[in-house]
């Protein structure tokens, strides 16, 4: 089985995890309700999705 021959540098194995950064989510306003929301997905609050209502909410009071 093959290894290595030379050690890798502490700076190559470095600039090869810069990539493995974790990234936040993003967050749009709902146009309808104004709730937050993640882009391309249904509103979890009031069921709309580009001009559609997608689902029904049933909102318990």
């Amino acid at each position: 089985m093959p290894v290595p021959k030379r050690r890798k540098s502490k700076s190559r194995r470095d600039m090869r995890r810069a990539t493995h950064k974790l990234t936040a989510v993003q967050v749009c306003g709902c146009p309808r309700c104004g709730a937050p929301r993640v882009p391309h997905r249904v509103c979890i609050h009031c069921g709309f999705y580009k001009n559609v209502d997608v689902l029904k909410i049933e909102e318990n009071i």
